[in-house]
């Protein structure tokens, strides 16, 4: 395994300029931009149904990463359940519920806001203007979780962020089989977290295995919470709360940089990164591939393209 640098241009899927257009921005009737990228889908018995762009190289899904790391705190037997571990699996809008229960996280195992190490922030979309925090962090929920586990097993705590930490080894295992293949590249994820590479093919397969595992096992667990609280994933109006609301047993989990991450409660399962990193168009691509999969989804936002303050034209899927 090595760890990335800004010079390791090969740790992003579809780089390069035959990468297809996943999306246009049409305004007036005239595709103004586009955006290419590449998307995976899993059939029910997990084979590669649908690839477009590359699939199988390693990139960095950002917090698509989550389910897959709170599974691996489940596993370092801390116990967490209901809104708690769908908090650890979220990218959350720092609302008011999202920083009280955080901190409670945090005091229940006799730690502070202080001692968490991701960046402070201002509370995100939907969540309403709020003071600069750390508990203000969309990561602040897989953080605290990481603390907490840390605490019960006696594991160092100013360190938990540290790639040979006891629980970021524990992690790497846990993406690794889940996804099915080698964690090859690690890099720093925007809240300083570290990051697992993966293909988009091992990140579709890790959710299918997620919704697919018995009742119990760990994976399950975060896969049930997260869909029995998609509020804690994400926030009021955003689209992985807004998925895991209207479509029963689906699991949603969303990653900077234009990732998306997909699983329906039969096994099939998609997953796609925008080559810019832009996320305006993943509304659209994540409907169009629902679509496709006879899954009616009619909360999936529909992004206009405004001109005078009014509609005239729309950010379209182009495949």
């Amino acid at each position: 395994m090595t760890v990335a640098s800004s010079a390791d241009v090969g740790a992003q899927p579809s780089a390069g300029p035959k990468a297809p257009v996943l999306a246009e921005v049409v305004r007036s009737g005239f595709a103004e931009s586009r955006h290419r990228g590449s998307l995976v889908t899993l059939d029910v018995d997990g084979r590669v149904d649908w690839a477009l762009g590359e699939v199988a190289a390693p990139f960095f899904p950002r917090s698509s990463n989550k389910p897959m790391q709170a599974t691996a705190v489940l596993r370092s037997g801390l116990e967490l359940s209901g809104p708690r571990l769908a908090l650890a699996a979220g990218s959350h809008a720092g609302a008011e519920i999202h920083q009280q229960l955080a901190g409670r996280v945090l005091a229940e195992h006799g730690l502070a806001e202080a001692a968490l190490r991701c960046p402070e922030s201002t509370p995100g979309f939907g969540a309403g203007p709020g003071p600069r925090g750390r508990l203000a962090m969309n990561c602040s929920g897989k953080h605290a979780s990481w603390l907490a586990a840390s605490v019960v097993n006696d594991w160092p705590v100013a360190s938990y962020l540290e790639p040979e930490h006891p629980l970021q080894r524990l992690i790497r295992e846990t993406v690794v089989e889940l996804s099915g293949e080698p964690v090859t590249a690690l890099g720093v994820d925007g809240c300083g977290a570290p990051l697992q590479a993966l293909s988009l093919t091992g990140l579709a397969r890790a959710f299918r295995a997620a919704v697919l595992a018995d009742p119990g096992a760990p994976e399950r667990r975060v896969a049930d919470a997260m869909r029995a609280h998609p509020e804690y994933v994400a926030g009021e109006g955003m689209l992985d709360t807004l998925l895991m609301r209207q479509v029963p047993g689906l699991l949603a989990k969303g990653g900077a940089e234009g990732v998306q991450a997909v699983a329906l409660a039969d096994g099939r399962a998609f997953a796609f990164k925008i080559e810019d990193g832009s996320s305006r168009a993943r509304d659209a691509i994540t409907a169009r591939v629902l679509a496709a999969l006879g899954v009616k989804a009619s909360v999936v936002p529909v992004t206009s393209v405004l001109g005078g303050g009014v509609p005239v034209g729309e950010i379209r899927a182009a495949f």
